[in-house]
């Protein structure tokens, strides 16, 4: 069985400065339970949950998933490369990964996978079939979403 990567940007934040506090607004809050709804039929069960520091990726993840999760500066740092740096250092026992990011690089990297992806608004969840953690790249899109609650 393939291992599954699940990228997701953060839901639609206020406006406001410093950038790591921005929150969650209403509708971002109501759009971030409905990855929920989306990440549950899509039958994803993550055993591990990266995310960036900012409170508006803790707050989407709060409201959309259950799992613990692993704070990784990188994410924040917001380029694909660190992205793929944190995907190759998963564990082989890891059947489900989910990083819960920022555009570009969210976007970026599902456009690195399947060109096909030219979007990737606020709460794009997007799930990648990977055959090894090693090699993200190889991956293949098998679902995605813009979910709005």
């Amino acid at each position: 069985m393939p291992a599954r990567l699940v990228l997701i940007r953060h839901a639609k934040a206020e406006q406001g400065s410093p950038d790591l506090d921005r929150a969650l607004s209403d509708r971002g809050r109501s759009d971030a339970a409905a990855i929920g709804h989306w990440l549950v039929a899509q039958d994803v069960n993550p055993d591990r949950v990266v995310i960036s520091p900012s409170r508006r990726t803790r707050q989407t993840w709060e409201h959309a998933g259950t799992a613990p999760t692993d704070e990784d500066s990188r994410i924040y740092d917001n380029t694909v490369r660190d992205l793929l740096e944190i995907i190759r250092e998963t564990p082989g026992d890891v059947q489900t990964l989910v990083l819960v990011g920022h555009n570009p690089s969210m976007g970026e990297l599902t456009a690195l996978i399947d060109p096909d992806v030219r979007e990737f608004p606020t709460s794009a969840t997007a799930i990648i079939e990977l055959d090894d953690w090693a090699d993200p790249r190889s991956g293949r899109l098998s679902a995605m979403a813009v979910p709005r609650g």
